[in-house]
């Protein structure tokens, strides 16, 4: 079998270095940092700890089937999984509270009833099976096969079924997720709801296509999961068993170039010149970083004719607060509560066209895992605040950080009561920090159809054969079950060869 080169330890490319080893491939990673797990990081202080990646698990079966298919002990002997319940509380910008059950079309239909009002949870549980419509559609080529030679054809085709929308004497159908929260589901806290899981992933609503539906309709569906422990324990869990399979990391090392040779990958180059050869090499890192390693030996992707033309384009990033809060967590405490901004069609301004000296309040997140594991005693509680936010919303202010923290708090006493009289101490990371000790930074969006392919991921195979992509920079996109199954992707395509379409 052959040698592979693995460029980075996140969880797409180890994903990808534990089923590559099952099938009897020798594999090394190259990781430039101190440890494994990308994104998914941990924060620790005074006994308190944090995920500082994603602080949540949709579609668990991505890396249950992971482990399956690379050992005998299944995830769930590793790991403890939790299901989320309710998965959600929402905070609309007119007061209104809803608590949505997890995994239940029912109890979310009488939820948005008791809460919104007569017909609210109707018409979102109908958008809910036209939403199911969707996945049905888009759930093979997004997500469990490569990217199609033809990609165009996903790029050009809306999946999402919209209901025919009459106005000004012309039938119109919903093309966005903004044109599906106004005609179809009639109602702004209706509309915030669908809203926040695009803004999740720093996706503007307004420009977003109808099937990103997906989105809520795969966390209603698949469930919302909490590892105990903190998702870091899943990355634990994926580099021991890349560990038992044989897999080398080599932390510390940074790949400073891939290496070509007769028109194929053939190796990588170390900082300080060291060379390694290779059969194939696996790239887990952000696309402006893939170009840089393959520019220098002329064997560079940038002329590529390829999806996501504005790789190098600045995206939104996550602003995250951490908070060491005195006194635990009451009674009933719901594990994740969305504030949604006051004014959520300024928000969407902000997002579309940042500048300007009125940073407004965002959508914020807050999470509260109530885990032991997190805290050092049950007379204390962990915190995490967090917001998308465009790159260019004036990080260069010296008061910007401080203003959007304020406003990460303000949001969150909806969430926690007593916040500020609790609060010992807080720590600040702004969309740019990408640290050794957090994964903070741009975020990458799930793939998407349509949109002319603004929201398709580059394909996991380029044009210098034996070189593949992995994570969520690459197809199927952003998020951990989407990391996971790019891995799956890039295994199947050099064990089986370019013919691979995914499993059956």
């Amino acid at each position: 079998m052959g040698r592979i080169a693995v460029i980075g330890a996140g969880m797409g490319a180890m994903a990808a270095a534990a089923r590559l080893a099952v099938a009897g491939h020798r594999v090394t990673v190259y990781e430039r940092t101190e440890t494994y797990g990308g994104g998914v990081r941990r924060f620790e202080r005074d006994g308190f700890a944090f995920d500082t990646g994603a602080g949540l698990l949709p579609l668990p079966a991505v890396y249950r089937d992971l482990f399956v298919k690379t050992g005998k002990e299944p995830l769930e002997d590793l790991v403890e999984l939790v299901q989320v319940d309710p998965s959600a509380r929402h905070v609309f910008a007119d007061g209104t509270e809803v608590a949505l059950p997890n995994a239940s079309r029912a109890g979310v239909v009488t939820a948005l009833d008791e809460s919104l009002g007569a017909g609210a949870g109707q018409r979102w549980g109908d958008f809910l099976v036209r939403a199911r419509e969707t996945w049905d559609r888009t759930r093979r080529p997004l997500l469990e096969e490569p990217l199609w030679p033809n990609w165009r054809v996903l790029a050009e085709r809306e999946p999402y079924p919209s209901v025919p929308h009459k106005k000004l004497l012309r039938t119109r159908r919903a093309g966005t997720l903004a044109e599906i929260g106004a005609w179809e589901l009639r109602d702004e806290r209706l509309a915030a709801l669908l809203n926040s899981h695009a803004l999740a992933y720093g996706l503007n609503p307004r420009d977003t296509p109808a099937s990103a539906a997906v989105l809520p309709y795969l966390e209603h569906a698949f469930g919302t999961w909490y590892v105990r422990g903190g998702i870091r324990e899943l990355a634990r869990a994926v580099y021991e068993r890349c560990v038992r399979r044989r897999v080398e990391f080599v932390f510390g090392t940074e790949v400073t170039a891939v290496l070509a040779k007769d028109g194929r990958a053939a190796g990588v180059e170390l900082a300080g010149g060291s060379v390694i050869d290779a059969d194939h090499v696996v790239a887990g890192v952000d696309p402006v970083r893939l170009d840089a390693l393959t520019r220098l030996t002329g064997c560079h992707l940038d002329a590529e004719d390829d999806v996501r033309a504005d790789t190098k384009a600045a995206r939104p990033g996550r602003f995250t607060v951490l908070l060491a809060l005195r006194g635990g967590p009451e009674a009933g405490a719901a594990h994740r509560t969305i504030v949604h901004a006051p004014d959520g069609e300024t928000e969407l301004d902000l997002l579309a066209s940042p500048g300007g000296d009125r940073p407004v309040r965002p959508t914020v997140t807050v999470l509260r895992p109530d885990d032991p594991a997190l805290r050092p005693d049950d007379d204390h509680e962990s915190v995490v605040l967090s917001a998308v936010l465009s790159a260019d919303a004036g990080w260069e202010r010296a008061d910007m950080a401080r203003v959007c923290t304020d406003f990460l708090l303000e949001a969150a006493e909806a969430a926690v009561p007593g916040l500020r009289e609790r609060l010992i101490w807080h720590e600040t990371r702004l969309p740019e920090q990408v640290t050794e000790t957090g994964g903070f930074g741009e975020i990458s969006a799930p793939a998407l159809a349509a949109g002319q392919g603004r929201f398709l991921h580059p394909a996991n195979t380029t044009r210098l054969p034996g070189l593949y992509r992995v994570g969520g920079w690459s197809h199927p996109g952003g998020g951990l079950p989407h990391a996971g199954m790019s891995g799956a992707l890039v295994a199947g395509l050099i064990v089986e060869g370019p013919e691979f379409r995914g499993s059956q």
